[in-house]
């Protein structure tokens, strides 16, 4: 996995997988297969709700294995099956109307490479350099690689 900032306000997450991009793909966006891979190895996601469908809504909630509740949840904007998610990604802060922050932009492009390998990229668009910074000072590397991971494991258990 490589994380880069190709500009101030993003962030670039890309990862092969030794997997074909149907099954990556899968195992992104089916709720059982989520609820597996979306804590890395940082504690349990105890929510998964997902309406997979332009301008529908996500939330997933963690667990952490210190006891702390986090939640995440964000809006659909594009979805090409197999090749393509666009969404939002709002982090639940305690006391703030999740609704009224406006969160980061993801694009997630699942590429078919030679020998049913697939290339993932993640690229979060932040909007701020501020919030980029702060995104990667929170040790979202440790967790995206433990993500990273599972989603690998999960996807050969599909085969």
């Amino acid at each position: 996995m490589e994380i880069t900032t190709p500009t101030d306000d993003r962030i670039l997450i890309t990862r092969e997988f030794d997997a074909p991009k149907h099954l990556v793909y899968r195992v992104w966006t089916t709720p059982e297969l989520v609820s597996r891979w979306w804590s890395g190895h940082r504690g349990t996601t105890t929510e998964v709700k997902l309406d997979l469908r332009p301008g529908g809504r996500w939330r997933f909630v963690l667990k952490t294995n210190d006891g702390a509740e986090v939640g995440f949840h964000g809006e659909y904007r594009e979805i090409v099956p197999d090749e393509r998610l666009v969404y939002t990604e709002v982090f639940e802060l305690p006391g703030v109307d999740p609704d009224d922050v406006d969160g980061p932009l993801n694009t997630v492009t699942f590429t078919a490479l030679d020998g049913d390998r697939t290339r993932l990229e993640l690229l979060t668009e932040t909007g701020s350099k501020e919030l980029r910074d702060t995104i990667l000072q929170s040790g979202m590397e440790v967790g995206a690689r433990g993500q990273m991971e599972i989603i690998q494991e999960l996807a050969d258990s599909l085969r």
